[in-house]
């Protein structure tokens, strides 16, 4: 009798050992599925019994549930129905800030909000899966966070005058784990949140596949957050956030992400679409990403950064598509905290295509990216390192980039006799427009070494008075089968370059004194 249930069992398509774990309706436990009734302890009530139990499902049914801060746990599966929405609460008093205890030390560990709609603390094997829904509220919840700080009633420290909203701290994620183990995440709608979407911290073995993620309700609304995890895969999900889309962050020195993949995404930001960054204080290591596409996006389509103190070493970028884009690739060593600046090497970028437009691809999007402070020409990719300190191994093969061109003297100038005054801006935050103004329309390489360019095309729409490559203090640098629009200037420019072994036509190379 045993194995006909077994064999049943295989036939339903479910596996035995899920068989024997209970399945718990939040509705049994007085949750109401209208949109208003707060069902926050309801909803706990089912994840703490599933608990109890060594584990089981808790079911979302069909409905609109209304909740604050739930807290998930080892063993437990919430599964969303489809037809089910899990909202947010838009009252930030229904949220709290959990206590991730036993983190490491960091500097700033906390400069990020703690508070989330789903939380999680050294919680092993834990799954959220379903067709349904999960939708913070994050505008209306993020402008009530807003009124209560002008009414004097819960006043924000931090509170941001200068952009007139509330600093991130104190608005909630949509989840904030930490410390777990084997996470499944699977093919469920999700976002709105008033602060970052989905993060995960010091976490290992995080398989996130299928989602749709759109998390454009307010500021800092990055889609997916990855903070020194190890074993990750992010496959086959669709993107669309008001900052970046998938971004590693490393908090902890000592710790890293290590084994991450990311795959078949499509991703739509206001910032940048797959970022290494800004907070950089452990390591980036074994990270593969490839066949993703990207369109509508004002920052660059990939940004590689280490500015406190990270080893970003063994990153390998394939197959990336990117259409109406502000910037390709950008690659920066910068030491804007720690004890002394990171390493940045052995970056592989292999068959890249990308259209960078004159104006701001956002410009349609109803929360756009900050503007840069001034005026400015289209801007190249960059590889920047600091005096002393240079990016290493870059091998950037395969690539187009159609630029737009059109670029004024008058708007700003950096003649190639004078590529000392282009800033170093070694403590500053990394960004794409950080240096201002740069000489060059298609790649600005600065202290690097071992530098390898193959196979590469350039395109330009219209005129641009700049050359096409600027290399500045560059040790081994590799250049084969480049190809340039014809112009009436030389397109690569060499300052301080050693060990060059260039395999182009002469007439294009300008040499600087």
């Amino acid at each position: 009798m045993k194995y006909l249930l077994h064999l049943l069992i295989f036939f339903l398509g479910f596996h035995p050992s899920f068989a024997q774990k209970s399945t718990l309706n939040i509705e049994h436990f007085g949750a109401v599925g209208d949109g208003i009734t707060l069902n926050t302890k309801s909803i706990q009530k089912a994840i703490d019994k599933a608990f109890s139990q060594n584990g089981g499902m808790v079911v979302f049914p069909k409905g609109n549930f209304l909740s604050g801060s739930i807290e998930l746990k080892s063993n437990v599966t919430l599964f969303f129905e489809e037809g089910s929405v899990l909202l947010g609460s838009t009252n930030p008093n229904d949220y709290y800030k959990m206590n991730f205890e036993g983190r490491p030390d960091s500097p700033k560990k906390d400069d990020n909000s703690q508070m989330a709609l789903i939380l999680a603390n050294k919680a092993n094997n834990i799954k959220l899966l379903g067709k349904g829904k999960i939708d913070g509220q994050g505008l209306k919840l993020a402008l009530h966070i807003d009124s209560l700080h002008h009414a004097g009633i819960q006043v924000d420290p931090n509170y941001n005058y200068r952009r007139h909203r509330p600093n991130e701290t104190m608005r909630p994620k949509l989840f904030r784990f930490s410390q777990c183990k084997n996470i499944d995440i699977k093919d469920l709608y999700v976002g709105e949140a008033s602060c970052w979407g989905l993060s995960f911290e010091l976490s290992e073995n995080l398989n996130i596949d299928g989602l749709t993620v759109v998390n454009r309700s307010y500021w800092n609304n990055d889609g997916i957050d990855i903070t020194d995890c190890k074993n990750v895969r992010i496959t086959n999900c669709d993107i669309n956030a008001a900052d970046d889309g998938i971004c590693l962050k490393s908090y902890y020195p000592g710790h890293s992400n290590d084994g991450i993949y990311i795959a078949n995404c499509t991703i739509r930001s206001s910032a940048s679409a797959v970022k290494f960054g800004t907070a950089s204080y452990g390591g980036f290591r074994n990270v593969i990403i490839e066949n993703i596409k990207i369109f509508d996006t004002f920052r660059s389509a990939i940004a590689i950064e280490s500015v406190d103190g990270a080893t970003i070493e063994n990153i390998n970028v394939n197959n990336i598509e990117a259409i109406n884009t502000g910037n390709a690739i950008f690659i920066r060593l910068g030491h804007r905290d720690g004890e002394k600046p990171g390493v940045v090497k052995n970056i592989n970028i292999k068959n890249i295509k990308v259209q960078v437009p004159f104006g701001r691809p956002d410009i349609n999007y109803e929360l756009r990216g900050p503007e840069v402070n001034f005026f400015h020409n289209p801007f190249p990719a960059s590889i920047v390192g600091i005096p002393g300190h240079s990016v290493e191994s870059v091998n950037i093969e395969n690539i187009e980039i159609s630029y737009p061109g059109k670029s004024f003297k008058g708007m700003a100038y950096v003649p190639l006799n004078r590529l000392e005054q282009v800033p170093k801006e070694i403590k500053s935050s990394p960004e794409f427009s950080m240096f201002g103004e740069l000489p060059a329309w298609g790649f600005y390489v600065r202290y690097a070494k071992g530098i390898t360019f193959r196979n590469i095309k350039l395109n330009l729409e219209e005129d641009d008075f700049r050359p096409a490559f600027v290399f500045d203090d560059v040790e081994g640098l590799w250049m084969e089968k480049i190809s340039l629009p014809k112009t009436h200037k030389k397109e690569i420019a060499l300052k301080e370059v050693t060990n060059p072994t260039l395999k182009i036509n002469e007439s294009e190379i300008k040499i600087i004194k």
